[in-house]
């Protein structure tokens, strides 16, 4: 199924719970957390804070050559706003993509979905682990703190 298939299905539009898709088009489903939903929040509002120029995301759909991919937040700059804003789903990914760890997930798969939203473009992914650390990443691997977001916090509790 392509993005725009699953947006439409009625069968798929109030489900209480995450879907992405994989590269076959297969839909993949994920339970929600309210400790993942509290910290995916936390996020989104210290972005808002301390980002200008751009706007804040959350749940990012992305095109990614594994399917799409819903971020748990993202920041993107006012230029990639105003070309990809129609787009159901991105054709690349803004510039900062941020995924937060839960119960239903591992490191392993956040780690490929940091390497797909790179190869789609992005310039940072961040991981937030269940303790509450931040990791930072660019292209080149990891970084000590985000070089487009000085002073985001290291640790961001819920």
């Amino acid at each position: 199924m392509t993005w725009d298939e699953v947006c439409a299905n009625r069968y798929l539009q109030d489900l209480p719970f995450r879907i992405e898709t994989n590269r076959w088009g297969q839909i993949v489903m994920s339970p929600p957390h309210n400790d993942h939903s509290f910290a995916q929040s936390s996020i989104y509002d210290l972005l808002k804070k301390k980002m200008r120029g751009g706007k804040v995301l959350q749940e990012t759909v992305i095109d990614t050559e594994d399917g799409n991919k819903v971020a748990d937040a993202s920041w993107m700059s006012d230029a990639f706003y105003q070309a990809n804003k129609k787009q159901s789903s991105f054709r690349h990914a803004p510039e900062i993509c941020v995924e937060v760890k839960s119960p239903s997930n591992t490191m392993g798969e956040l780690l490929e979905k940091k390497d797909l939203y790179f190869k789609a473009g992005a310039q940072e992914v961040w991981i937030r682990e269940q303790s509450g650390r931040m990791l930072f990443y660019n292209a080149d691997g990891p970084l000590e703190t985000s070089a487009l977001c000085p002073g985001f916090p290291l640790e961001v509790e819920i």
